[in-house]
This record gives C-alpha cells, sequence and structure tokens, in this order.
C-alpha cells in the first residue's frame, strides 16, 4: 500500500461503530473485554464498605465488592452531577408504612354537610373513597350530564334562597357523590354555579354552568331541598334521577305558605313590635305598623311594575318616615322616632349580611363582596328613602332631635315579649315552615334576654352585648339544623331581628338631614358596627357548636379550616 493511499479517507463502509476514537489509546489487554452495566467505572474511586465490629451483615447492608462512593470534598468545586454535602444516600432514612397503617376517615356517622364540607376542605388526592351510590336498574348508571344538570338546579335553588356558598358547594357535592360521580369539583359565585367532572385522569372533564337570575326568601322551598340532599346522602334510600327531577319539580309549583295579606301583616307586626322595643307605647305601635304596611304595599306595587329592589327599598322606607314627621307636625305627644325607627327594622337587609360575612369568613371571598355590595345598595336606598321624607320635615318645621337617644323601656318582659313577636313576624316574612316558627321565636327572646342583661342591666358596650347575644343565636341555630337534618337558616336569620340597629340607622340620618354630618357618620358607624357584630356573631357560635359535635377525620388529620390564606 502506498503512502497517498495510508492518507486516503476511508468510506463510511469502512469505519465500525465499535472502532476506537482517534486520539484514545487502545486497551491493553489486547481483546476485547465484556464490561457489566453494573460495573464501576474506571477513573471513580471508591471506598470499601466494612464493619470492625460485627461481622453479621444486614439485608440493607451493601454486598461485597460495591463500594459507595465517597463524599466530596468540602473545598471542591460543585457540579450538576455532584451529591450535595448535606444529604447522603447511604444513610438517609428508610421510608416505611406504620404497622398499624395510616388512619382512615369515617364520614358515615355524621350529617351529610359535615361530611360534605370535610371532603370540600380536603386535598383531592386526600379525600377518601366515595361513598356507596345510588342503586339503578342499569348497571352504566344515569347519565352524568344529567346528573350535573339536577346538581346545578339544587345549587340554583339554595344559592337563590340565601344559603351560603360553602354549604351550596357541600350539597352539589353531594348530590354528584350519591350517583357515583366522585372526581367532581363544584364552584359557587354570587350568580354564576358551576361544576366540572372528570371521569380519571386520562379522561376529558365534562363542565356545566347555571347562571342565578333571580333571587327570593322561602325558607320553606329551602327546607324541601335541605331534605332532599339528605334522602340522596343516604346510602340505604333509593332515589333514582327520574323521581329527584319530579321532586324538584314539585318545590318550584309549590306556592309559597302564607298568602299576600298575611305577609301584609307580618311586616306591620315586626314594624310595631320594634317600636315597643325602643321605648314606644301603643299609640307608636299602631302608627309603626300602619306605615310599614303602606310601606310594604308600596313596594310590591313597585315590584309588579319591574322595578328595581333599589327604588322598592326607597319607597318602603318612605311612609314610616312620613307617618312619624306627621305625628310631630300635628303636636301629638308620641315618640315620632320611634316610629322611624320601626320601619327601619322591617327593612334592614339582616339575612343578606349575615351570609355576605360568612362567605368571606369561609374564604368565598368574590361571593361575598358582592353580597355586602348588595346590602350596601340596599342600606344606600333605605337611607335615600328616609332623607328624602325628613328633609322635607325639617324645612317644615318638624322637631326632631338627634340627641334624643331611644330608651329601652322599664318592664323588661314587655320588651322580651316584644322581642318574641318581632322575631315570629320575621320568620313569617321568611315563609318558614309552621314547625320551625316557635323554636324561632324563642331563640329570638332568649337572644334579647341575653342582649339585655349584659346591655342594660350590666352596662356592657352594646356592640359586645349584640355580638354575644348573636354568637347564642349561631349556637342554638346550629345545632337545632344538625338534629333536623335541615338548614341553619330557618333557626338564625328571624332571631336576629330584635338586634338589628333601627335607632343607630335613624339617628345617623336625622343628623344628616340636619346638616350635621359628622354626628350622623358617628351614628352610622355605630349601626355598621352592631351589624357586623351581628354577622361575626352568628358564624361563631356556628364554628362553636361544631365543636360539641363529632368532627369528621378528627382522629386522622385534625379539622382543617375552609381555607388556607396566610399565604402559605
Amino acid at each position: 500500500m502506498t503512502e497517498a493511499e495510508d492518507h486516503k479517507p476511508q468510506s463510511d463502509e469502512a469505519r465500525s461503530a465499535f472502532r476506537q476514537p482517534s486520539g484514545f489509546a487502545a486497551s491493553l489487554d489486547g481483546e476485547s473485554s465484556t464490561t457489566s452495566e453494573f460495573e464501576i467505572p474506571q477513573g471513580l474511586a471508591v471506598q470499601r464498605h466494612t464493619d470492625t465490629e460485627s461481622e453479621t451483615t444486614s439485608e440493607f447492608s451493601l454486598p461485597d465488592g460495591l463500594e459507595a462512593p465517597p463524599a466530596a470534598p468540602a473545598d471542591a468545586e460543585g457540579s450538576a452531577f455532584t451529591l450535595p454535602s448535606t444529604h447522603s444516600a447511604w444513610t438517609a432514612p428508610t421510608a416505611f408504612t406504620p404497622a398499624s397503617g395510616f388512619p382512615a376517615v369515617n364520614l358515615t356517622d355524621v350529617p351529610w354537610q359535615d361530611r360534605m364540607r370535610a371532603m370540600l376542605r380536603m386535598p383531592v388526592a386526600e379525600r377518601p373513597a366515595p361513598e356507596p351510590s345510588q342503586k339503578h336498574d342499569d348497571e352504566t348508571g344515569p347519565a352524568v350530564p344529567r346528573v350535573l344538570d339536577l346538581t346545578l338546579r339544587i345549587g340554583e335553588l339554595l344559592l337563590a334562597g340565601g344559603e351560603g356558598a360553602e354549604d351550596v358547594e357541600a350539597a352539589m357535592f353531594a348530590v354528584c357523590r350519591s350517583y357515583g360521580l366522585d372526581r367532581c369539583e363544584p364552584t359557587v359565585t354570587f350568580t354564576l354555579l358551576s361544576i366540572s367532572y372528570q371521569p380519571s385522569l386520562v379522561d376529558d372533564p365534562v363542565t356545566a354552568s347555571r347562571t342565578v337570575r333571580r333571587r327570593g326568601t322561602d325558607y320553606t322551598r329551602l327546607a324541601a331541598v335541605f331534605q332532599l340532599v339528605d334522602d340522596l346522602s343516604d346510602p340505604d334510600t333509593n332515589i333514582s334521577l327520574e323521581e329527584a327531577y319530579r321532586r324538584l319539580a314539585e318545590m318550584r309549583r309549590n306556592r309559597h305558605p302564607y298568602p299576600t295579606w298575611v305577609l301584609t301583616t307580618a311586616s306591620g307586626l315586626l314594624a310595631g313590635a320594634a317600636s315597643v322595643l325602643v321605648g314606644g307605647g301603643p299609640t307608636v305601635f299602631v302608627a309603626a305598623m300602619l306605615g310599614s304596611m303602606l310601606g310594604d304595599r308600596l313596594a310590591w306595587l313597585c315590584a309588579g311594575r319591574g322595578l328595581p329592589e333599589f327604588y322598592q327599598f326607597a319607597v318602603a322606607a318612605m311612609p314610616p318616615a312620613a307617618i312619624g314627621i306627621a305625628l310631630t307636625l300635628t303636636d301629638v305627644h308620641v315618640a315620632a322616632s320611634a316610629v322611624i325607627t320601626g320601619g327601619l327594622f322591617a327593612l334592614l337587609p339582616g339575612r343578606a349580611l349575615v351570609a355576605g360575612v360568612q362567605d368571606g369568613l369561609t374564604g368565598f371571598y368574590i361571593t361575598a363582596a358582592a353580597r355586602l355590595l348588595e346590602v350596601m345598595y340596599f342600606f344606600v336606598s333605605i337611607v335615600a328613602g328616609v332623607l328624602l321624607v325628613l328633609y322635607f320635615g325639617v324645612q317644615l318645621g318638624a322637631e326632631l332631635n338627634p340627641d334624643a337617644a331611644l330608651g329601652q323601656g322599664d318592664e323588661p318582659l314587655v320588651q322580651i315579649g316584644a322581642s318574641m313577636l318581632l322575631s315570629l313576624a320575621f320568620a313569617i316574612l321568611l315563609q318558614q315552615e309552621r314547625s320551625t316558627v316557635l323554636a324561632v321565636t324563642l331563640n329570638g327572646g332568649i337572644a334579647w334576654t341575653v342582649y339585655g342583661a349584659m346591655h342594660i342591666v350590666g352596662d356592657i358596650s352594646p356592640v359586645a352585648s349584640t355580638a354575644a347575644a348573636a354568637g347564642l343565636v349561631g349556637l342554638f341555630g346550629q345545632l337545632m339544623s344538625r338534629y333536623r337534618f335541615a338548614s341553619a337558616l330557618p333557626y338564625m336569620t328571624a332571631a336576629i331581628g330584635p338586634l338589628l340597629p333601627g335607632s343607630a340607622t335613624y339617628f345617623g340620618l336625622l343628623a344628616i338631614a340636619q346638616s350635621e354630618v359628622d354626628r350622623g357618620l358617628v351614628s352610622l358607624s355605630t349601626a355598621v358596627a352592631l351589624a357586623m357584630a351581628i354577622a361575626i356573631g352568628v358564624n361563631l357560635g356556628g364554628e362553636i357548636s361544631r365543636l360539641f359535635l363529632r368532627v369528621p377525620g378528627a382522629d386522622a388529620a385534625g379539622r382543617r379550616a375552609a381555607k388556607r390564606t396566610r399565604g402559605f
């Protein structure tokens, strides 16, 4: 072979994939030696693992001939392939399962509200296995879209009835699990309901949504919906999807339990009882009753014409204020301020305020902000209606003194009776079941007794007294709802009626009407503080009531908070 042929490049066929690359020294052993994939690479220094004290080897010890790599020197430059100096795989603790096993979460011996709320507060990976679902003739079960539609319709009725966002999510989750859909995630906002179901980790999710366009207060319908969800959550009750749809249609078709004239009379009784609570007599009772009934009829007329609720509240607030001004101008020696205050009690949105604060405390901030904004609009409408009448009354020469604080009366039994009458009338306005009216009436009387004992007798701050009384209302309401397997709203909302800040609201508006803005803002701030004390007290009482109940999963991981909000 010539010298030119030696330097001639070889073809690709002449090159071998196993040919030693140029620049590397060939093996010294003359023939190729097979290597094992478990052999330690050349150039890697190892230290043999020895035990000088004992000759007994453990099943976790290294075999003879296999040596652990040394730790990197402290002053050596770090590399992406260098083990961290603070960790050694050879000395790491062994992961194991406890001999007793991981504690299981038992959610079958508590009401469905607590079961579903506990699972919603758990991460998806920690939720227990699905409970026994409803039995069906068809082994495949109902169609997923129909189950999601039924769930959204039930959630719509609950949200429209004033239920809190967390309780609506719990009910929707319970309906889905009752039909075997355990991988579902409900989402509730103020006007939009949505739910997503994913059959498995590789399947596409199915999502449905529904908009709540109209809200109405009917606690009888709310109790029927809770009963339906309770029956669906019971593994011993077999309710098909068609039967659930039929019961839901009956709830929508049923009329309200009380006719219109009863509601109007209840509105008048509520205002009259509230006027007695602030020191009014029989004449004030009748005047406040007539003013509230007239305002209720005007509000119904505006509603029939399609006017928004903002104008309905403004119109309803005018007649009680006008009657109070008329009594002052005619020199009738009655407490006109008590007449106007009694009329305000029937209009203050206590139910929406409690629901908004409850949503905020449980982590539903969007829904809470929307509810509180709605409360603010209602409050502004009431302010506008009363201020308009007070302004004209002051211009006509009506002598209304914003410094004359209303009294609480000198007869405790009369005060307690008036508070119970107010709660009774409020329960009728909320369309409650007749079986719950007595319980909420007694609850309202107890709340006012606690408030009177703390504030009037004990001379404690009205805000603290109101919070304590509202907390007691929430405690009894939650315990009663768990006993009856129903919603807690019918047992709490009407009972907080005697605690609403009607007098502070009136005196704030009166001061503003007389150009004393600073004094009016102070009084309105007091009214806001009392309203917040009511809402927080009711929610705190409900949380305390769960301390007396068995907490789902308490043996496993402790009670979980609604949502982690501290940023970590």
